[in-house]
């Protein structure tokens, strides 16, 4: 991938602008959590392992913008800069994890001076992001072996590079068969409202010399139907305990008619994105977002004014339409989940 979704220049938090792509490859250097908040929640950034990134980054950038010399009281202000970040989206885990990770190590660290404090939590941040780059190389290690060479994959929204640090999870596992010399194709269904898979992924497999075709959410099944299709992998925001799964709205659809087409359906996500204390996916939160993505999402009004609108940023995938879990440990059935993975 030629770029970097998210990293930490100069005390600020630089993104990629997602908004503004393809059109644009724009920047935003983000300096205080109101703008890492707006960033977020408006899907500047997005892609649970790289907002659980942010997250982490933020929680860097309230200690750095502390001027006080109270480390108690830098302390009460990144947990006030982490119940903030925390409101910005329900549904993905990574956001939450990484915020705790980063409080977790503030407080472990309180006896420190504050000078020494922000220094601890901005190495603690960057860990995050590089053991995010090393777990979806790994992510794409294990799921690249499940790909027969000249496969066809599909892929819904966006979890490559810009989802997370560098590589990605899902399509991480397309970049790792590249690598070993397997002939990929991807279709990549141009998921509504917000375009990210037409936006995103094709934006950065044409970058990255992979073989794309973008198509419309409602053609999947006739793809499928022509036998054009060898599996299914797309990324997740929160996995439960089960292996209920949520992930982009339209997800639950394509592992449905996966199984009715007799096409494997993998899930590719690091163990961050598993919520153990949720027992099934009927207990995760799912974001419902503004009416205006879906009737002016892209400034032109598609739909009449006053029209009532059902927009679920996610939904839930039942663990039985789920063939495997691509994660940095191994791939894994949902039976074996909670054996591999909870430690």
């Amino acid at each position: 991938m030629p770029v970097e979704t998210i990293v930490w220049k100069d005390n600020k938090i630089r993104i990629i602008d997602q908004t503004r792509l393809p059109e644009k490859l724009v920047y935003l250097d983000i300096d205080t959590i109101e703008m890492l908040g707006e960033a977020i929640k408006n899907l500047r950034i997005r892609g649970a392992p790289a907002i659980g990134i942010a997250g982490a980054m933020g929680i860097a950038l309230a200690a750095y913008n502390y001027t006080g010399d109270d480390t108690n009281k830098l302390i009460d202000k990144i947990k006030d800069a982490g119940d903030y970040l925390k409101r910005t989206r329900p549904t993905a885990v990574n956001l939450f994890w990484g915020l705790k990770r980063m409080i977790m190590s503030a407080e472990k660290n309180s006896d420190t001076s504050v000078p020494q404090l922000k220094k601890n939590l901005l190495h603690e941040a960057l860990s995050i992001l590089g053991e995010d780059k090393k777990i979806c190389r790994k992510i794409g290690k294990n799921g690249a072996e499940l790909l027969p060479d000249k496969a066809a994959v599909l892929t819904h929204c966006n979890a490559g590079a810009l989802a997370t640090a560098d590589f990605g999870t899902a399509l991480g596992v397309i970049y790792a068969a590249a690598e070993m010399g397997k002939s990929v194709k991807v279709y990549a269904d141009e998921t509504r409202p917000l375009l990210q898979g037409s936006r995103l992924t094709a934006w950065e497999l044409q970058h990255s010399g992979v073989d794309v075709t973008v198509l419309c959410d409602s053609a999947a099944a006739y793809l499928m139907q022509q036998k054009k299709i060898d599996c299914v992998i797309t990324g997740a925001d929160r996995i439960a305990a089960n292996g209920d799964t949520a992930n982009k709205i339209g997800t639950y659809t394509l592992a449905v008619l996966a199984t009715e087409h007799n096409i494997p359906f993998y899930i590719a996500a690091p163990v961050s994105t598993f919520d153990f204390t949720m027992a099934s996916g009927s207990q995760i939160p799912v974001e419902q977002r503004a009416a205006e993505e879906v009737i002016r999402g892209f400034g032109k009004l598609t739909c009449p004014s006053g029209v009532d609108v059902y927009n679920p940023a996610f939904d839930i995938t039942p663990y039985n339409f789920i063939k495997g879990y691509i994660t940095e440990k191994g791939v894994f059935k949902a039976a074996q989940l909670e054996e591999k993975l909870l430690i």
